[in-house]
Parts: structure tokens; sequence; C-alpha cells
């Protein structure tokens, strides 16, 4: 089946869902998500969303923490650009629907965390990516010019290299007509056209066994818009947040927000060592590259799977009141955070590196936009800052929002687009070539690609993905698609991306450490 709208969008998190609400008005919008419309990274974000909002902070401080953390490769005008445009895009969340804790008084109640000078997250208790999701959700429900199709999976985006080669050739830059979709539900695959399409499908976290992202974040729209030859960078960048919590079995690893190290909660070892203060003057507020390192250096000196995170000293009413989901979990599993430590790891958190986009949200192919953690927008160079995600992706949704609305009037619909084409496939007769290949790159990238890395595991981890990817490419010719072989594809795709980056770095820049080279370039420093 052929669907027809003015503006695609893929993915139903922050980015794609604000994107939706704003172009709505200027046309028809598809919003195609993999499972439910609220099942995204944005509703597993606890901390919050960072903006400067009150003095003593100002927009100068807000932007030299984001370039300090960025290790010396955050785009400057964009740094600005966002920060400057983050208080207007919070008024937008709060006309959504979006509730913010507040004070007493009526201001918004300020939390602080790791590489922030000063306290500007706002936040909904350490829920409030839920609760943005939440708001925009139903706000998007209730849209009139706006229609959610659940449950279907983006396979690919469609540029001329679908035309037949007499039409391709007088197309001389790769533009983008919309994309085919698999209904999870019937298994046919449908033809969606758009005007303009926007990629908003978050994060690459289940390369990792050991992440924070829920199981849908498997790089689908980096790994499409790398197949259809657009640019795609600094994947080699991927941000582990220090603190999930130990549960051995539980997937994805539960959040241990920011938040609480800036509510006073301190990082130890099993000797109960304040071993932070070793690693940074910042102690456990410093920036997540240098606390996750220094976190996996203290379990390989002292054999042990985890540390802990204090936050007894933070009192149990602050706790119950401030981190209240926190509190009840870890009383599920069984200890109280007002009287034990909570054992944490280092998990895989999010990705900085993407689909190169420029400052309007436009990537390298004609008609296409990028937004949120799939995005590589400049914003965070080498390491994000935290809370800057949420911000990040709401400020450069607006941008490519204004900008395909300008330009939405200049484009049609494209014709002799070819039906998707699955003649002579047939159901895998065994599903577990896929469900290991799957576990297997998972466990690939959680041994050789992780917090540490080196020129040995770099080119053992490249090896044994090659030969996974020449599996895979067979069976995804040969067989009817599914969910996972789809995501296994991209899992894939986007893998040799990260390995490639980092095998080319030679350097250690962020979140980027190798131990063959330890020490920072100035020379790729970027200057804009």
């Amino acid at each position: 089946m052929e669907y027809k709208y003015d503006f695609l969008v893929i993915g139903s998190g922050l980015a794609g869902l604000s994107y939706a609400l704003k172009v709505a008005e200027h046309g028809k919008v598809a919003i195609l998500t993999k499972t439910k419309v609220s099942e995204t990274n944005t509703s597993y974000a606890q901390g919050g969303i960072a903006a400067v909002t009150y003095k003593p902070d100002d927009y100068e401080k807000h932007i030299k923490d984001t370039l300090i953390a960025g290790d010396g490769l955050c785009n400057r005008k964009v740094v600005e650009m966002v920060v400057k445009e983050a208080p207007g895009q919070i008024e937008k969340l709060i006309g959504w629907g979006t509730n913010f804790d507040r004070e007493s008084s009526g201001k918004f109640d300020l939390a602080k965390e790791g590489g922030h000078s000063e306290n500007r997250i706002l936040h909904h208790k350490d829920n409030t990516g839920f609760e943005i999701q939440r708001a925009l959700s139903q706000a998007v429900m209730n849209h009139p010019n706006i229609t959610v199709y659940e449950y279907y999976f983006a396979i690919d985006v469609i540029t001329q290299h679908h035309l037949g080669k007499l039409v391709r050739r007088y197309f001389p830059n790769i533009e983008c007509y919309g994309a085919y979709a698999l209904d999870l539900k019937s298994g046919l695959v449908h033809t969606f056209l758009s005007k303009v399409t926007m990629i908003a499908t978050g994060g690459i976290g289940n390369l990792y066994h050991t992440t924070t992202n829920p199981s849908i974040a498997t790089g689908d729209g980096i790994a499409m818009v790398y197949r259809a030859k657009g640019i795609v960078e600094n994947m080699e960048f991927v941000q582990f947040h220090p603190t999930s919590l130990y549960n051995p079995g539980e997937r994805p690893s539960f959040l241990i927000t920011e938040a609480m190290r800036g509510h006073g909660a301190i990082l130890r070892n099993h000797k109960e060592e304040d071993f932070m203060t070793k690693y940074d003057e910042r102690g456990s507020l410093a920036p997540r590259d240098i606390v996750a390192r220094a976190i996996d250096t203290e379990m390989k000196m002292s054999g042990e799977e985890h540390v802990y995170l204090d936050c007894r000293k933070i009192g149990k009413d602050e706790l119950l009141k401030h981190f209240p989901n926190i509190f009840e979990k870890c009383k599920s599993i069984g200890f109280d955070i007002s009287q034990e430590m909570i054992p944490v790891v280092p998990a895989a958190h999010f990705s900085c590196g993407g689909i190169k986009a420029d400052i309007n949200g436009c990537t390298s192919i004609n008609r296409l936009y990028a937004s949120g953690e799939t995005a590589s927008t400049g914003l965070h160079g080498a390491n994000r800052l935290a809370s800057n995600s949420l911000l990040e992706a709401i400020v450069f949704s607006d941008k490519a929002a204004n900008h395909s609305i300008n330009c939405i009037k200049h484009y049609d619909y494209q014709s002799g687009i070819p039906v998707w084409n699955d003649e002579g496939t047939t159901h895998p007769e065994e599903m577990v070539l896929i469900t290991q290949n799957y576990k297997e790159v998972q466990q690939i990238f959680g041994y050789y690609v992780a917090i540490v890395r080196s020129n040995i595991r770099l080119q053992r981890a490249l090896d044994r993905l090659e030969i996974i990817f020449e599996e895979t490419e067979r069976l995804y010719v040969e067989s009817k698609l599914s969910q996972i072989l789809c995501e296994l594809r991209n899992m894939i795709n986007v893998g040799y991306l990260i390995i490639k980056g980092a095998q080319q770095r030679k350097e250690s820049r962020g979140l980027h450490y190798t131990i063959d080279y330890p020490k920072k370039n100035a020379a790729n420093d970027m200057h804009e």
C-alpha cells in the first residue's frame, strides 16, 4: 500500500513529536514508530533538561560548561545558539502540557549535575523524560493533522537509488522521497511518500548488553542514512552513564540519575573510599567520561563488578521528594538507599555522533532532516554535558520545522517509486541464527569497543563483525522481514561505523579513550 503525506516523521520521542506538532499547522503529518508512541529513549530520561533560568547563572556559563565537556570538538556557534534558545523552548514544552517541579514560591526547582557550574536542570522528580513524553504524546494524538502509525518499522529511506538507472542519472544530488516501512502486525511493507522526512529514531545503546536504553535503541535512523549514502560522523564517541543500577539479569539497566550526585551523593569503592577525588578535582561531579573511566579503573583494580553510590547523607525525606522512583526501585530489590549504598556500574547511554546535521537540522541528503540523539549537530563534541540531550532535540526540531515549512512549497511527491519486492523470500528456518548473532554483536561491543579501547581490541571486533555482517546480509536477502532481522542489520552497520571511527581517531579525547594513543592531539580541536 502507498501513503502520501506532506511530512513524514520516523521516531516518536521528543525530537520527532515536537517537530510533528509544529509542522502539522502546515500540512498532513505521518509518524512511524516501531512500538507504541510512548516507548522512546525520551521516556527513559530521568535527570532533566538544561536551561539558563535565574541568576547567578547566565548563557556564558552554560556555553563554557558545554565546551569543556565536549573536549575541543563542539561547534561554538551551535552551542551558543542552543543555549540561548533554551528558555523559549522550555516555554513551548510547558505550553504543550509538560510539568516541571517548582519551589513553594513558584520558581523552578533547579538541580545540578556533573559538569555544570550552576543549578540549571529543570526536572519532574526523577522521571522528567516520562513527563515530557506523556505531554507530547497526548498533544500529538489529539492533533487532527497528525496520524500515528504504531508498530511500523522504517526499513530504508527512499531516494533516487530506488528509481531505474535512466531516471537516477538526472539527479546530481541525493534526495529523500519518504520511506519503506514494515507493518509489524501484518508483515506487509508499505510505501510512505513525503515531501519532507524527519529522522528522529534515537540512539544505539543496544549494541551493548549493558545499557540504559530501551530495547528499541538499535541505531535504525543512522543505519538507514548510511545505506542511503548520507554523511554520518563522530560515531566513536559513545557515552557510558557512570551510574546504572547493578542488578544482574535486568535489561535495560535501571538508570541512577546524575542529579543524585548534584544533591550530594558520593561515589565510593568497596573500601568505602571517595575515589573520585583521585581522578578529578570536581570529584563525583566531574563530566561523565571522566567518571565512567574512573569507575572502570577502580573495578579493574579491585576485581569487583561494581562500585557504590552513597546517598545516605541526603536524608530519607529528600530522597523521597526528589527521587521517589529510584527509592522504590531499590526498595523492590531489597535495600533502603537512605541506609545502604547503591551498587552502580557504567552502562552504554548516549551516542554523541550520528547523522551529520547543520544548524537547521538539514542532512547531506536533500529533503531529509535529523534531530535528537540520531543526529550529530556539533553541540556535544566528544562528550555530552548532562541534560543537554533533551535540549538539543527540541531546539533542532524547532529549527528543522521552520526550515522545512519554508521549503516544502518547492517540493512535490516523486513519481515512479517501485513497491517493495520480497518475491522469492521465505521465513528463516532457524530464528536462532538471527538471535545468536544479535547477542554476539552485543558481546563484541561490550568486550572490545567499550570505555577503554585498543588497536588490538578494535581489530578483533571488526574481524568478528564482518563475519556476522556476511551471514546477516544473506539472511536479509533470502528471508521475510522481521523486526529483529532489521534491527540486527542496523546494529551491524552502526557498529562498523563506531569501530572505523575509533580506529581512525589516533588520540584519546572525550568519550574515546585508547591505550595506544593516550594523549589528546590539539591539532584536531574545532575553532568555529
